[in-house]
């Protein structure tokens, strides 16, 4: 969800991301209680979505979980498979 908040000096509007994680979370949460997904792409870095992982998890949803260059450590430990994303990931991928 984006908040407005406000203008900056040029006039142009201002808005920030709020509460994506927790929406993400509760999707990841329902469908594999409901064993609606068997796996999960995440892009992450922080802990934020760690509960929720743990929960698909233990559902039997395989993890894959893309990240920058320092991931939190928790997070790399729970996912099955990693793939960390780098300058020659993102050539390889405009290539495509």
């Amino acid at each position: 969800m984006l908040l407005y908040r406000g203008t900056d000096k040029s006039g142009k509007s201002i808005y920030i991301q709020k509460g994506i994680d927790i929406q993400i979370g509760v999707d990841l949460v329902l469908l594999s209680a409901k064993q609606q997904i068997s796996h999960a792409v995440i892009v992450a870095g922080d802990s934020d979505l760690i509960p929720a992982l743990s929960v698909a998890k233990n559902e039997g949803v395989l993890i894959h979980l893309y990240h920058g260059s320092a991931p939190q450590r928790k997070l790399i430990e729970i996912a099955d498979e990693r793939t960390q994303i780098t300058a020659e990931f993102m050539k390889d991928i405009i290539r495509k």
